[in-house]
């Protein structure tokens, strides 16, 4: 009875996370901004409340949690009586690792990997991996990916849906540790999960 109680707890807050950030996606909308279909976007992403007009968002966009959008700087406000403000523009299919910082005036991607922690102030090409402060390319896409590819046929992966933290049992547990003991090891399949809606905060629509 009490599993089946909290079951029903979780089930409600979660609808009423999704209900919540349904409501603040559609009011930066109604402010102009423009956010692309399938895009994650956590609750933790902080978006420039005042000039979001000029934030534009392309379709199947991914962010980490904390990742902080700007579109205007007012540091020099009080010696200028100025305040610069730029356009944020973010194409389809780039993905910002979590605490991420975007300054105005700044254009990402297509398909770019900005790396956690990243200051972007200046704009980043498409088809690459980027990361530092300020965020610099590191490799590009093509090469990051064929590493990973040679990575993944050789260590150990395990599928999403049943080692989702919501449904990992305590064998599924000692497995990930085990097979992290000596490296990395890979979760596959998240990605359609996500899209689907079955993990977490839901995709924009």
């Amino acid at each position: 009875m009490l599993d089946a109680l909290l079951r029903l707890a979780r089930h409600v807050r979660t609808r009423l996370e999704r209900e919540r950030e349904a409501r603040r996606w559609r009011a930066l909308k109604s402010h102009g901004m423009h956010i692309g279909s399938n895009v994650w976007l956590p609750h933790s992403t902080w978006i420039d409340p005042s000039h979001c007009f000029l934030i534009s968002i392309g379709d199947n966009c991914g962010f980490g949690d904390g990742c902080a959008i700007l579109a205007h700087d007012a540091q020099m406000d009080e010696f200028l009586d100025a305040a610069r403000i730029g356009r944020v523009t973010i194409h389809e299919s780039s993905h910002i690792g979590a605490r991420t910082v975007i300054l105005p005036g700044v254009e990402i991607g297509p398909r770019t990997i900005v790396g956690a922690g990243s200051v972007v102030s200046k704009s980043l090409p498409p088809d690459t991996v980027c990361s530092g402060n300020p965020a610099k390319v590191i490799c590009p896409l093509d090469e990051y990916l064929a590493r990973h590819r040679q990575r993944l046929a050789g260590r150990p992966s395990f599928e999403y849906m049943l080692y989702d933290i919501r449904v990992l049992t305590p064998e599924r547990r000692a497995e990930l540790m085990h097979a992290t003991s000596d490296g990395v090891a890979y979760i596959t399949g998240g990605h359609s999960a996500e899209l689907r809606g079955d993990g977490g905060t839901p995709r924009t629509p």
